[in-house]
């Protein structure tokens, strides 16, 4: 890694010149210090940029502390006192993770995170982190997830947790209403932790978006946040994620100095070295500053300044460069000794610069991460940085003051349990007032320490989270009671309309619903629309002109289309979150607006169109960290169905995300079919999300999912006594049995025809041609939502097991469907898996029409005749199903199979052409 420093060259080069350079310039450091040392650096690199003299390309600085000692500032805390109540923390943690193992609860947890990083926090709550009764609104903390006993210890010294909580750690049912979560989950312990923060990787981007978030509700006019930071702890293996690293440019970029990483280079990710032949610090310094954020490395304690003072030979500066992340790893699992021969012994001047220290000195010379004044000094410069984010870069060793048992092995992140004499000795490190009678007796039940609330320590820690405006993590459950006013009827008057004699797609209807939603007073300008680059693909384009895109530095150029109605604008108090070609980015946008109402006390609504698939099938892991954090909002997957998109194939061709989304618990999943549905549904999500009412916070912290498509057609009118109720519920029906006069005439055939979205034309086609060519009466029902018919039917399940006396409540979809005539047949531009969430439920004959495997390209009507999800296999199939019941002869379906040439998808003639929206 020599090569990317800017390790000076020694003194004695051989070269007088230079040598009278070096001289005058160590003559400034050791006299003038090193900041005016920087400020002369800096002017003589403008210098000679100026003058076009070549100058290195520096990636990374040398492996040591970014801030020289000479510019610390002085630690603000009592030390004394800190350090003692740190101790017990470490202990606290621990054993509640040990005591969770014992043999007949074995439930895990993770020691050697918290106990590596208890500096990097404490430093935070002493000194840095507000809490949100602080005057400036407080900060919001990413707490590293595995960490998370370290927060659990800290509340318990705090009396915010007792013991029998701490012994619920991973218990949250056996031990209700006692149970802790393993790691930071808000929808688990809703008045505690506000960010969920595992799965890694997705806490990063969304610290960023969160910051984002605290800028675009300052500016425009929401809420004041200028003195509101975000931190985020994060793991050095964990930034191997691509979501951590994906985002970093949107930070500099939007000039958030209001965003702090903390990353805890403990050099060791789950299974071992995360760069076993590489250095992980520099290799993030590298990506950091060229991304363009600023860089504090804190590497070294306070031990190895006179070490390096006394380095003017740069001898150990180059050992430092050039040592190997899993030898950095190696020397804190071995001992003093080891690390004078290993480390000092590569060089005789190194060698000699320790000769002075005993082998116990040498363990003692600590990693950056573990000493007070280092890590403080790094905060302080970081909350006085302004223009851009900062990342701290923080050296420490895993499993810190656990013992040799686990200090820095690989196999430290799952070690999970203390032997008796582990116990021991790790109470003598920590000082812990407990006899070995008291932990011989048994090893899994070693008390936690609490020395009272009266101690000295405690009323200190106290007093410290008391002045920076409470405790933390915190949420507050009030905040989830906050409303916003109805939207008035004149904004859905125009999905009841329909579309005239104009053809009109689904997602041409939802836009003119948003541009009118946009415009209700004390509503309108809660709304964030998401769009991650197909706003044109979605007609979002005109809104450009007017709601403006948000971009924190506004729009210095002449923007190229600046004449044209529908040109591209951009403005500081924008209301359109337009992040690029960025799912994950859009995702965590969401997020950060969908919880605004939590972190901020300030409702908004996001409104996420993404395109095609690109939603829960590239993002699904950041929708569940969504619902985790209870966000609240709309998603909306335009361009739906796997023929919709006609041309753009197998990549596009979505036929799957709703059957993904219903895995999500959180998520209302509805697949429209008409304007007018898309109103009701909209409406409904507004009042339980966001209305006045007390359904309760289960009701309220939902995501509303509608697929939308760009196939124009007819939009009708919505129909008088609109059956709203089933529309919301998840089906209503659309057309009678029958048609004209031959309704209900004799004994012809029955048959029910299910469909959802961009199907219930085929399925009324297929209506129409089922009366006129085979005699048969069949009713078409719009299925607004295969999921939440499923999810009802379910809960109908459960609640005979949980109230098994009580007479069984019939399911919704029985409800409308049970005692109908004929059979089902059911379609959809989806996976065959959607309609089938609901065929366990219903007594009749069902058959499933779906667009199973792959997608491609072709025209709508050629590629609904491939997967037979068209109106003439609807009828084929309809008819299969009444000659197997004896209704009708066998010979018809096959009659019908020829005459509309099923096999053909030159034949095909369900679906329109066109429709770029």
């Amino acid at each position: 890694m020599t090569q990317d420093t800017t390790s000076a060259i020694p003194r004695g080069s051989g070269d007088e010149e230079v040598d009278e350079w070096l001289e005058s310039w160590e003559g400034l450091v050791s006299q003038r210090g090193t900041l005016r040392a920087s400020e002369i650096m800096e002017a003589l690199r403008r210098r000679a940029a100026s003058n076009s003299v070549a100058q290195p390309k520096v990636t990374t600085t040398d492996y040591v502390n970014t801030i020289p000692a000479d510019q610390e500032p002085a630690y603000p805390g009592d030390e004394r006192l800190e350090r003692k109540y740190r101790k017990w923390l470490r202990w606290n943690a621990a054993m509640l993770v040990h005591r969770a193992q014992r043999p007949e609860i074995s439930v895990g947890g993770h020691i050697s995170t918290y106990a590596g990083a208890a500096t990097l926090y404490e430093i935070g709550f002493n000194n840095f982190f507000r809490g949100q009764d602080h005057p400036g609104g407080g900060d919001q903390v990413f707490f590293q997830g595995h960490a998370s006993p370290g927060m659990y210890a800290r509340a318990f010294l705090e009396n915010r947790l007792n013991e029998k909580q701490l012994d619920g750690f991973r218990q949250e049912a056996s031990k209700a209403p006692n149970g802790l979560s393993s790691y930071p989950h808000p929808r688990l312990m809703p008045d505690f932790w506000q960010f969920p923060t595992v799965s890694m990787g997705l806490g990063p981007i969304n610290s960023i978006y969160q910051a984002q978030m605290n800028r675009y509700l300052h500016n425009r006019g929401i809420k004041d946040t200028s003195d509101q930071r975000v931190w985020a702890f994060l793991g050095d293996g964990e930034m191997d994620e691509p979501e951590s690293r994906g985002a970093l440019q949107l930070a500099a970029n939007e000039g958030l100095d209001n965003l702090t990483y903390v990353i805890n280079c403990n050099l060791q990710r789950l299974d071992g070295p995360v760069r076993g032949n590489g250095k992980i610090v520099q290799e993030l310094e590298a990506v950091f500053t060229g991304a363009g954020w600023n860089v504090i490395k804190v590497l070294w304690g306070r031990e190895w300044d006179s070490l390096l003072d006394a380095d003017h030979s740069g001898e150990l500066v180059r050992i430092m460069n050039e040592t190997l992340d899993g030898d950095y790893q190696t020397f804190k699992a071995e001992s003093g000794g080891f690390i004078r021969d290993n480390f000092f012994g590569r060089s005789p001047v190194t060698k000699g610069l320790v000769e002075h220290l005993s082998d116990d000195d040498i363990w003692n010379l600590k990693r950056g991460g573990h000493d007070y004044h280092k890590v403080f000094a790094a905060y302080e410069q970081a909350v006085n940085t302004n223009g851009k984010p900062t990342v701290v870069l923080v050296q420490t060793v895993k499993g810190y003051g656990l013992g040799t048992t686990f200090e820095s092995r690989n196999a430290t992140h799952q070690m999970k349990k203390f032997t008796a004499a582990d116990v021991k000795a790790f109470r003598d490190r920590m000082d812990i007032p407990i006899t070995d009678k008291v932990i011989d007796e048994d090893p899994y039940a070693v008390p936690y320490y609490h020395p009272g609330d009266d101690a000295e320590e405690v009323q200190y820690m106290l007093e410290k989270r008391s002045k920076l405006g409470g405790f933390l993590p915190n949420r507050k459950p009030e905040n989830s009671k906050k409303t916003l006013p109805a939207a008035s009827d004149k904004a859905f008057a125009q999905t009841k309309k329909g579309s005239g004699h104009q053809q009109a797609a689904t997602t041409m209807a939802f836009v003119r619903l948003l541009k009118d939603l946009m415009r209700e007073k004390g509503l309108g300008n809660r709304i964030v629309p998401i769009i991650p680059d197909e706003a044109r693909t979605f007609g979002i384009d005109a809104f450009f002109p007017t709601a403006k895109i948000y971009n924190p530095n506004g729009q210095n150029y002449l923007a190229v289309d600046r004449e044209l109605f529908l040109s591209y604008k951009e403005a500081t108090n924008g209301q359109l979150l337009h992040v690029g070609i960025n799912e994950a980015g859009a995702a965590a946008g969401f997020t950060a607006a969908g919880t605004a109402y939590s972190t901020h006390g300030e409702p908004m609504i996001p409104i996420y169109v993404f395109y095609s698939m690109f939603g829960f099938q590239r993002t699904g892991d950041a929708f569940w960290a969504a619902g985790d954090q209870m966000t609240r909002g709309f998603i909306i997957g335009a361009t739906a169905g796997r023929t919709t998109l006609t041309g753009e194939g197998l990549q596009h061709a979505d036929g799957h995300s709703p059957v993904l989304a219903a895995t999500n618990p959180a998520v209302r999943i509805y697949d429209p079919a008409y304007g007018y549905e898309i109103g009701h549904i909209m409406r409904d999500g507004l009042h339980r999300m966001y209305g006045e009412h007390d359904l309760g916070d289960d009701a309220r912290n939902v995501m509303y999912y509608l697929t939308v498509y760009n196939e124009p057609m007819l939009q009708p009118a919505e129909p008088e006594n609109v059956d709203v109720d089933g529309i919301l519920r998840g089906i209503h029906r659309v057309a009678e049995a029958g048609t004209g006069a031959e309704a209900g005439a004799g004994d012809r055939p029955q048959a029910q025809l299910l469909a959802s979205g961009v199907g219930v034309p085929w399925a009324l086609e297929a209506r129409g041609l089922l009366a006129q060519d085979w005699g048969v009466d069949a009713a078409v029902w719009s299925v607004t939502s295969w999921a939440e018919l499923r999810r009802d039917a379910l809960k109908c399940e459960a609640e005979k097991l949980e109230n098994f006396e009580a007479e069984p409540r019939v399911p919704y979809v029985r409800q409308r469907l049970g005692a109908e005539a004929g059979p089902i047949v059911a379609t959809s531009d989806f996976d065959s898996t959607q309609p089938d969430l609901i065929r366990p439920f219903l007594s009749q004959d069902f058959a499933t029409l779906g667009a199973d495997g792959f997608g491609f390209s072709d025209t709508r009507a050629a590629a609904r005749r491939h997967f037979k999800i068209d109106a003439h296999s609807m009828v084929v199939r309809t008819l299969q199903l009444l000659a197997d019941r004896g209704e009708i002869a066998r010979s018809v379906p096959v009659e019908a199979a020829k005459k509309y040439r099923l096999g053909d998808v030159n034949a095909g003639t369900s679906g329109t052409a066109g429709g770029d929206s």
